[in-house]
This record gives C-alpha cells, structure tokens and sequence, in this order.
C-alpha cells in the first residue's frame, strides 16, 4: 500500500503567468484540470505534474523546496540561464566554490530554481527536472521512501534522496541544519492513494509513518512540511 505522487504545486499571485514561465522552461504542455488549476504536463518520464494554485500570501523567506534543473551541455545550461532571466527571473546571490557547477536562480514568484551543469553523474538518465532539492532530515527522506514506495538511492551523512521504480526525477533532502520553517510552504505535493486503496486506511497509515494531520485534505510531513492526499 502506497500513495502515488500527482504534482509538486506552486502557490501563486498569477497562477497562469507562472504556468507559462515553467512551461516555456522546461517544455511541458500546460493544460487545465477538472478542477479550473493550471497544470503542466511532463513530456518525459518525469512521473508527475507541476501544478499552479492561487494564492495571496507573500513569501516570508527561502523555500524549502527548489527544482534542479539538468542540461545535457553548457550551452544548454547557458541558454536555460538566459531564458530565465528574460523571462523575468533573477540570479540569487550565492557564493560558489570552484568545483560547483550549478547557477542559482529565482523565478518570477521567486520561488528558487538551480541550473545544473553537464556531467552531474547523480542525475544522469533524469529528465529536465532532476530533482526536487528539499531541506530536511535523514528522517523525513525515510518517510517519504515508505509514503511513496520509492527506495532510497542515496543514504549518506544525513543526507537522502529517493526515485521512482520507474525512474524520472529525484527527491533529494540535504540533511541538518534544516532552516527554520517561516509560515505554509508555497510549494507542496500532492499524492493520490494508489488504486485500490481507501483514502482513510491511507491516512491512517501516514499517521503510523509520522505524518501529522492537519485538516480533512492537508497532512504534515515529520519536518512539518504540508501536503495533500486527495481522493483516489
């Protein structure tokens, strides 16, 4: 028994504004949902979608969640760079040492993005999204490998990551320290019980996992993390 991961999603001032910015980004369809959201759709094995909900509050401070971007040359990552930027993103200012290969950026919410070089070997057979880079403890990378059924493939000095039987990208937490949590996460995921279970015996198990429930759709991860599971 396991849930199924449906979509990392953004909260947003302009949910189709940026829609159309990670669209044009990492070549996605964008489509809308049963429910009027703005989606978008992988066209790799990626495995999920990113979906964009509408939302008021400000960012209180660094996400806890960014994506890392592949590139399959340097002038790949250099054009992905510029678009960025022309279409109104920003670089963060981050001191990075010699060997490191990635450009930190932000996108038009500001929610942070990085731009990995060529030659990552840790991603290498991901799709356009590499990973989606957490903070958090060796713990929550545990819960996150029993949530979803996906095995670690990486379990070293604190640090986690988990993917996929099938492949597609990575779910990777850094270890401690873990920043403080500034407020909801703008940025959350959405999992749907696998076919054939019941929605509550899935958030029974969950609970058993760690997880903290919050309302009738809203759980919290054992780092505090929000995340939905909707109805199978």
């Amino acid at each position: 028994m396991a849930s199924d991961l449906a979509a990392l999603c953004f909260d947003a001032h302009d949910p189709t504004a940026l829609a159309r910015f990670w669209s044009e980004l990492l070549g996605w369809e964008m489509v809308t949902d049963a429910a009027d959201r703005v989606a978008l759709v992988p066209r790799d094995d990626t495995g999920y979608r990113l979906r964009f909900l509408p939302a008021t509050a400000g960012k209180a401070g660094p996400n806890r969640v960014h994506l890392d971007l592949t590139s399959s040359t340097w002038d790949e990552q250099r054009a992905t760079v510029e678009l960025v930027l022309a279409r109104g993103g920003r670089h963060l200012d981050f001191v990075l040492g010699p060997d490191e290969h990635h450009v930190p950026l932000a996108d038009p919410e500001g929610n942070e993005l990085c731009v990995i070089g060529p030659g990552n070997r840790f991603l290498d057979g991901c799709g356009r999204i590499g990973a989606i880079n957490c903070e958090g403890t060796r713990g929550v990378g545990h819960f996150w490998s029993e949530a979803l059924g996906w095995p670690l493939v990486w379990d070293q000095d604190e640090e986690t990551a988990i993917q996929s039987p099938r492949g597609g990208s990575k779910i990777t937490w850094s270890g401690p320290p873990v920043a403080p949590k500034t407020g909801a996460g703008r940025q959350h995921l959405d999992l749907v019980p696998s076919a054939g279970t019941d929605r509550a015996a899935e958030v029974a198990r969950l609970v058993a996992l760690g997880a903290t429930r919050l309302d009738q759709a809203q759980l919290a991860d054992p780092d505090g993390n929000e995340f939905c599971l909707a109805h199978g």
